[in-house]
């Protein structure tokens, strides 16, 4: 499973977030994916790609979302076909908070594809924007798409588990999702085809005259914190840091209050936040 190769990749994204590998006595075992019957096209991608024996069946239940439930499931069993996947990333049982990408080479758009493909959505919110987004309780998974999409479109995303379920919703709306989007779903790819035909769909957005394009907020860096501190005055922070008055006695009450995140210093991470030097929150009165 060469993660290097675009189909691999997204097959390992797919798995990582949609599949389950479950273990049991004597080595025995399966790795397997279950979707909804429309996409069982996926499925057999899966096992085409797959140079080991598996299945590709069909049933129909009651569920708690539906009476009548029709669903495709992929199953592999072989134990080297479950080891690879398993020393890649894929644990055995519940790996929804655990999973991180690959530490090995790997497709990265592709990668993506698979992960949101499997956990995200695609298309237009309620009142007609173009959106991209993932559900996921990885970290991991989530502080990667938000450093992947920066380099790509310059949006900037702070991750944060929601209070209901503890997880991660990351939504990317507008430009930069329209630009993900295309990145992403590529002619030719392997994907699902109802999220390529709406990644598609988002092309055609056009942004309303009287829609103002807000400019990405500049965030402050440790640094210019230090900076500020030290000289204690907006007024001229503002000049030497090429930012508005304003934001600098904004931002120096927060620091003085506790509101923000305190800087730390080279040399107080050396000697730690018990030194004579230390002001609140560890920070270091005169560095």
């Amino acid at each position: 499973m060469d993660l290097q190769d675009p189909c691999y990749a997204y097959m390992f994204g797919f798995l990582q977030a949609d599949g389950h590998l479950s273990q049991q006595s004597r080595q025995r075992g399966r790795l397997t994916v279950e979707l909804n019957a429309r996409d069982i096209d996926l499925l057999r991608e899966f096992q085409r790609l797959t140079p080991y024996n598996s299945s590709v069946s069909e049933r129909t239940r009651s569920t708690n979302f539906a009476e009548s439930s029709h669903t495709a499931t992929w199953a592999v069993c072989a134990l080297e076909a479950r080891t690879i996947v398993n020393e890649l990333g894929i644990p055995y049982g519940r790996k929804s908070k655990t999973i991180t990408p690959p530490r090995v080479e790997f497709s990265r758009r592709d990668y993506l594809r698979g992960i949101i493909d499997a956990d995200g959505s695609v298309g237009y919110t309620g009142q007609g924007l173009p959106f991209v987004s993932l559900t996921t309780a990885s970290t991991a998974i989530g502080a990667y798409l938000c450093h992947y999409v920066k380099k790509l479109t310059g949006a900037e995303r702070t991750i944060k588990r929601n209070a209901r379920d503890g997880v991660y919703n990351v939504i990317y709306t507008k430009e930069p999702s329209m630009e993900l989007a295309a990145h992403l779903y590529y002619d030719g790819c392997l994907a699902l085809e109802r999220k390529k035909a709406s990644a598609a769909a988002l092309s055609t957005w056009l942004r309303p005259a009287d829609m103002p394009k807000v400019s990405p907020r500049r965030r402050w860096t440790p640094a210019e914190d230090l900076k500020l501190l030290a000289l204690g005055d907006p007024a001229a922070a503002a000049v030497e840091l090429g930012r508005s008055e304003s934001g600098c006695k904004q931002r120096l009450t927060r620091l003085r209050t506790g509101c923000g995140p305190w800087p730390r210093s080279r040399r107080l991470d050396a000697e730690g936040p018990g030194s004579p030097r230390s002001g609140p929150f560890g920070i270091e009165l005169n560095p």
